[in-house]
């Protein structure tokens, strides 16, 4: 038992010197441009996903579905969010900022939140996300505005014909 043991510690060692050498060497990417390694992926994936279901307020949105709150919600992610997450034509409208941005940053037009629970959403704005270009807005925003994101966010696929038509007037950010 004790060599079984011996081993594993062994193994850990080896392991960890291995990456720390990576690391100081310069074989792990931190360029903005190289593709992400399968185990960046799974680690940033999975805590993500584990954070929300634990933080992530749960229940409805307390902002009421109304067509002023859906515009003012256009209106805010307008100001703030564009930049990095485009306008209605999807990945088609997507700044410079947002094609050097390491991960891409989703283009809500095409890959948008609209299946997430709005608390997701929400804790996404409030806190950011970790490694990413996404910013905490908590500091920025109040907690009206971000869940006025967050609404807007939740129905943009299905939007009243008002708030539609704002949306559809979001300009791109020109580069």
């Amino acid at each position: 038992m004790k060599a079984f043991g011996a081993g594993i510690l062994a193994t850990l060692i080896v392991l960890a010197v291995g990456g720390f050498v990576m690391l100081k060497s310069g074989l792990i990417p931190a360029n903005a441009d190289g593709k992400p390694l399968p185990l960046e992926v799974w680690m940033a994936k999975t805590s993500l996903h584990a954070t929300l279901r634990a933080q992530a307020p749960k229940g409805p949105n307390p902002v009421p579905f109304t067509d002023a709150n859906l515009i003012q919600g256009v209106r805010l992610y307008a100001q703030h969010c564009v930049i990095c997450h485009g306008t209605a034509q999807g990945a088609a409208s997507a700044s410079p900022v947002a094609r050097g941005e390491y991960p891409k940053p989703p283009q809500l037009g095409t890959d948008g939140v609209e299946d997430d629970p709005p608390g997701y959403t929400f804790w996404k704005i409030d806190h950011g996300i970790r490694l990413t270009g996404m910013p905490s807005w908590k500091t920025a925003l109040t907690r009206q505005q971000m869940w006025t994101i967050a609404l807007f966010l939740e129905h943009m696929n299905q939007l009243p014909p008002a708030a539609a038509q704002a949306w559809k007037a979001v300009r791109p950010v020109k580069g």
